[in-house]
């Protein structure tokens, strides 16, 4: 039995892997903190993991994707770079383990990693060139080169010596040496230049490399705040000219005064965001440029945002919807939007729409951030309100709605019509492109399906037995709602009483007074549009365009 317990050779400790474990994670915050100052320097969309987070949203597949927004709602993209950074902890104290033993290997493992967010930086379209590679293979390198050095004195701290520096003599009676087994004094008393001395070079170390890691990585961030400062600078300074065309008034009686219910215009601060930017961008409004180019376009411009300005502006009152929202969801919300018209823009420049003639069927909308949307010529062009809109409910665009300039289309789910940060405008066709939605599965023409919303009461929401006020909104964008009917539980279906409708582009309120007896209930609503189209009552999901299907809630009467 003692023979073979000593061929085996002693199991590492807890101590010295924990030494690797705080090496790695070191060497992991070196690592990114780098990547972040030379970000600041090259384009902070660069940097490793919004780099790699944009190239994980870009291959996650559309259902997951839809999962993504259910589970986590705006905070998607939050609990996205959370899960990236811990996945990235566990890999860096993993090769810190690994270092103990083989420090050229968890370099190597580094570097590796490196070379990853290297390639997702320059596969991202909102790359600016081979220099997008540069933050990965920075940090990189100087997390190889940590986690080297560190290793090193980790395995002196613990007593030992790696395999690659030679083997720690043979203890009497083994028959080969132990790569990591500590010696007597591993706890910390034992002679000048043993572990305990060790230990506190390791320590010192680690913290001196945490201390600079810590520095750079604000540098960055202040570097990289400097250029967002610039273009905060540029939005508080902006001073929208009024309306050539003011928006029609809201008309008495289509705000009702019922608690619970979505308000008729939602706040800026409100107003639902679905993107796939895990950094909002911040571009200076004297740098913008917007660029209208392509198939069927004679005359081709370059405008910048002074240039829009000085054009006629619109206002209108327009509901925005996204496809992702599922029957109930909150993913649409009614703003007061101001901008230039899309369709006589772009008769200027010589387009014309598929049913005059024109070669182009599909308007492709780019972002700043790479992104891709695709709208029918047909509609943008056919009388509708389409816009470039620059101000929001009495503002400048905010920036997570796409300040300087956003694009948007009544009537249309977002993801085919709503670009934010928007810099070019190409003409093309369906057949000859698909954009980023469409190429993961989404359908090309998307307009807004029929739906309506309990607001209130809330689902499971208890109440006392008397008249309950059930409310909330219903909407189909370019066609306008003509009737709301609620159902409690199995029994037949009532007329809800309207608000009035201010256009057929925005929601309309909704309000129900229900006798409400004890006992648990199912509330369930429906909506009819203009063109007689009822609400269907089978659910769908939301792929490919746009969920269906009636809203419930459960209520307790007590």
């Amino acid at each position: 039995m003692s023979s073979l317990r000593n061929t085996r050779g002693p199991r590492p400790r807890p101590f010295p892997l924990l030494l690797g474990m705080v090496a790695g994670l070191t060497a992991g915050w070196a690592a990114l903190a780098t990547a972040e100052l030379v970000a600041a320097l090259v384009n902070p969309a660069a940097g490793p993991v919004t780099a790699v987070g944009g190239a994980v949203v870009d291959r996650t597949p559309a259902p997951v994707k839809d999962f993504a927004i259910r589970a986590f709602g705006e905070n998607d993209k939050t609990a996205l770079a959370v899960g990236i950074l811990v996945l990235l902890a566990l890999l860096a104290a993993a090769l810190g383990v690994t270092a103990l033993r083989h420090r050229r290997a968890g370099a190597l493992g580094v570097l590796a990693f490196g070379l990853i967010g290297a390639a997702a930086a320059l596969s991202r379209p909102d790359s600016t060139g081979p220099g997008d590679a540069l933050p990965s293979l920075a940090g990189a390198t100087a997390g190889a080169a940590v986690l080297y050095v560190l290793a090193g004195r980790a395995v002196r701290a613990a007593g030992a010596a790696p395999v690659e520096d030679g083997p720690a003599p043979a203890a009497p009676g083994q028959d080969r040496p132990a790569a990591l087994a500590p010696g007597p004094s591993a706890l910390g008393r034992g002679r000048p230049g043993t572990p305990a001395r060790g230990r506190r070079g390791f320590l010192a170390a680690t913290a001196l490399t945490l201390l600079a890691a810590t520095g750079a990585g604000a540098l960055g961030r202040v570097l990289s705040g400097r250029r967002g400062r610039d273009a905060e600078a540029s939005r508080a300074a902006l001073v929208l000219p009024p309306p050539a065309s003011p928006a029609p008034a809201v008309p008495r009686g289509a705000r009702l005064a019922v608690p619970g219910i979505s308000p008729f215009t939602t706040p800026n601060r409100d107003f639902y965001r679905v993107d796939t930017a895990l950094v909002v961008p911040k571009v200076e409004a004297d740098a913008w440029r917007l660029r209208i180019h392509g198939k069927g376009v004679p005359r081709p411009r370059v405008l910048t945002l002074g240039e829009l300005l000085a054009r006629p502006l619109i206002e209108r009152d327009i509901t925005l919807t996204c496809v992702s929202n599922e029957v109930g969801g909150p993913y649409l919300g009614n703003a007061r939007w101001l901008g230039v018209p899309l369709a006589a823009l772009l008769a200027e420049c010589g387009v014309r729409p598929p049913s005059e003639g024109g070669p182009a069927d599909q308007l492709v909308a780019r972002s700043v951030d790479g992104m891709t949307l695709g709208s029918p010529v047909e509609d943008v062009m056919d009388g509708r309100d389409a816009m470039l809109a620059v101000g929001m409910n009495g503002e400048p665009l905010p920036f997570a709605h796409g300040f300087p300039v956003r694009m948007l289309v009544p009537g249309l789910y977002g993801y085919v019509s709503a670009c934010k940060w928007i810099e070019s405008i190409e003409l093309t066709t369906f057949d000859a492109y698909s954009a980023y939605w469409v190429r993961r599965k989404w359908a090309r023409r998307a307009p807004v399906k029929t739906q309506s919303r309990i607001d209130t009461p809330r689902p499971f929401a208890r109440m006392p037995a008397g008249t309950v006020m059930v409310a909330g909104v219903a909407w189909a964008q370019r066609r306008g709602v003509t009737r709301v009917e609620v159902r409690v539980d199995d029994g037949p279906w009532q007329d809800a009483d309207l608000a009035a409708q201010d256009t057929v582009d925005t929601w309309r309120q909704w309000s129900y007074r229900w006798p409400a007896t004890p006992g648990g209930h199912t509330l369930t609503v429906r909506a009819t549009d203009a063109t007689g189209r009822v609400q269907p009552e089978r659910r769908t999901g939301t792929i490919p365009d746009g969920a269906t299907g009636h809203h419930s809630v459960f209520v307790t009467v007590t």
